[in-house]
């Protein structure tokens, strides 16, 4: 007889129970093999677990007596510094982000003609399959986005005729290709959510060749019309600083792992994608809006003495969600600054001043003053602390209007680039399943037999 989810809810909690009880290994047991969890060691540093030329973390530098002291953060795509990157595009008021997903796959900056060249061909192909939006995402709507983007791009393998071949061309085809649609998954999905679940009228606006990823996110969003030259230039600058950090982050490491079976290119995509989901990694600047939303209820944020008194509170697991984190603030490797984190913090200072954001602007400049000396006060720690990029993104996301339901997968659409980088990486010069080593401390058991149990 069939029964429904809450007839067997008890019983599945009775397993959970079961399950929690049996399957606690001792925290002692990791240091007495000397294991290696989250890949890190004792000091929070990465295991290393491969070679990569796609980009660089610099986060430590060495004093006179050859000794590792924390420095300045940097940031290198493809051995060019990001500030420097930025800095060029910026100071001729172009759209990088298509320039750097050039460099990032092809390991060289294009000259003007190959960066008009690829820019005319991701706009060409930034088109889904006939009735792909009908069938895919308005007849079966989600309530989270980026299990529909997910979702989205393991139906494209149906479309492509050539979904399994892995040779370097036709791997570079598919990256290119969901690089471009991206940004259709991402808005007409939370269109869709917003007009199922929320009751909202639905418009689903095609994007123009001529505009740039960052033009069109916000075309595909707003309209004609529906923005301002300095939000998509601050959008698509987002988007260049998330598009790849290291090949040690865990959607990146996904990414390597999952091509390195052999899969197809859509597996690998929504494998990634499944890890940047996680609160841990892609969702972190939600929590950051959502931290000074509670601030802004709850005290009185002209009055710097209780903002002081409200991260004391937040670091005593007695404010917002009672977690002890002040979100957007540290981060695994960086110590003194996240580079990302300072090229933000600019453009956040120009957005909020066009915005006249600017006492919003000024209350998450006195939370970056405050916290790390809190944080250093309250607890025991390694290394310093500074706001890392999510702390000025969500603020950047927020002041531009963007739906808090699409901070991730806007995280998404700029990381496919690295991923893609880094799926190319992977089958041109791996060639080994990457299979870690877990120690079994479960003691032997003997078999018994279902009557004597």
């Amino acid at each position: 007889m069939k029964k429904s989810y809450s007839e067997i809810t008890p019983y599945i909690h009775r397993l959970a129970e079961k399950s929690t009880a049996n399957n606690q290994i001792q925290p002692e047991m990791y240091t007495k093999y000397d294991v290696k969890r989250g890949l890190r060691d004792i000091n929070g540093n990465g295991v290393v677990t491969g070679l990569t030329e796609i980009s660089n973390i610099v986060a430590k530098a060495k004093d006179e007596y050859g000794n590792s002291i924390p420095c300045d953060g940097k940031l290198f795509y493809r051995g060019i510094n990001i500030k420097e990157l930025v800095g060029g595009f910026r100071k001729d008021n172009r759209f990088g982000f298509e320039e750097i997903v050039y460099l990032l796959l092809f390991s060289e900056l294009p000259n003007k003609a190959e960066l008009c060249e690829f820019q005319d061909t991701l706009a060409s192909i930034r088109t889904l399959p006939p009735s792909f939006v009908r069938d895919m995402i308005l007849k079966a709507p989600g309530k989270d986005l980026m299990n529909m983007l997910a979702r989205c791009v393991l139906a494209l393998y149906a479309y492509d005729d050539n979904a399994d071949d892995i040779s370097i061309p036709n791997v570079l085809r598919q990256s290119m290709f969901l690089i471009s649609i991206f940004p259709l998954l991402a808005v007409y999905g939370y269109q869709s959510y917003q007009h199922y679940y929320k009751e909202q009228s639905l418009n689903i606006h095609l994007p123009k060749e001529k505009y740039s990823t960052a033009q069109n996110i916000l075309h595909l969003l707003r309209g004609e019309g529906g923005f301002t030259d300095l939000e998509a230039k601050i959008l698509d600058l987002a988007l260049v600083i998330h598009a790849e950090h290291g090949g040690g982050n865990n959607s990146s490491f996904t990414t390597h792992v999952v091509t390195s079976a052999g899969t197809d290119t859509y597996s690998s995509v929504a494998a990634a994608l499944g890890s940047l989901k996680g609160p841990r990694h892609g969702g972190a600047n939600i929590k950051v809006v959502q931290m000074f939303d509670d601030m802004k209820a709850n005290i009185d944020t002209k009055d710097k003495g209780q903002i002081k008194d409200y991260i004391v509170r937040l670091i005593n697991k007695e404010a917002f969600d009672n977690a002890g984190l002040v979100y957007g603030m540290g981060h695994a490797i960086y110590s003194k600054s996240d580079p990302r984190a300072d090229i933000l913090k600019i453009c956040a200072k120009e957005l909020s001043h066009a915005k006249h954001h600017d006492e919003d602007f000024e209350l998450y400049e006195t939370v970056a003053k405050f916290a790390p000396e809190i944080i250093a006060e309250k607890r025991k720690i390694y290394k310093g602390v500074s706001p890392n990029v999510d702390f000025y993104s969500g603020f950047i996301y927020k002041t531009l209007q963007l739906p808090i339901e699409l901070y991730t997968p806007l995280f998404a659409i700029a990381r496919i680039a690295g991923w893609s980088a880094h799926r190319i990486e992977e089958i041109q010069n791996n060639g080994k399943i990457i299979r870690p080593s877990y120690i079994n401390v479960q003691d032997e058991r003997q078999y018994v037999e279902i009557e004597k149990r």
